[in-house]
């Protein structure tokens, strides 16, 4: 049974992210767009799992974005330096994943795009 509430609380907090976050709807956006390029250029196996793998990481570091600002509003609703440095940390690791996640777009699609 634990293992119910764990999934359910798991599907509450992305339910939360997708509802609460207009970044994530844009990366829901942008990944349904991109697998759909993906299934038009036939990727490989190797390269469509690549692809999953980077989409599901942009969501995830997404998603630990959203709870560390949930968290910080909880604890310091008032402007302080260290709250604001911990939000802005937050939102650069969301930037580098989804930079890196342009990366690996450009290695898979260059080719299919520009033949």
């Amino acid at each position: 049974m634990q293992i119910i509430a764990a999934f359910r609380y798991a599907i509450a907090g992305i339910v939360y992210c997708v509802r609460k976050e207009r970044h994530m709807k844009i990366h829901i956006t942008a990944a349904l767009l991109v697998l759909a390029a993906a299934w038009n250029w036939r990727l490989s196996r190797i390269e469509l799992a690549v692809l999953i793998v980077t989409i599901a990481a942009v969501m995830a570091v997404e998603m630990i974005n959203t709870a560390i600002e949930a968290l910080v509003d909880k604890v310091s609703p008032e402007f302080h330096p260290l709250a604001k440095a911990a939000k802005d940390a937050a939102a650069g690791a969301v930037l580098v994943q989804a930079l890196a996640a342009v990366g690996v777009g450009y290695v898979l699609f260059w080719d299919k795009l520009f033949k």
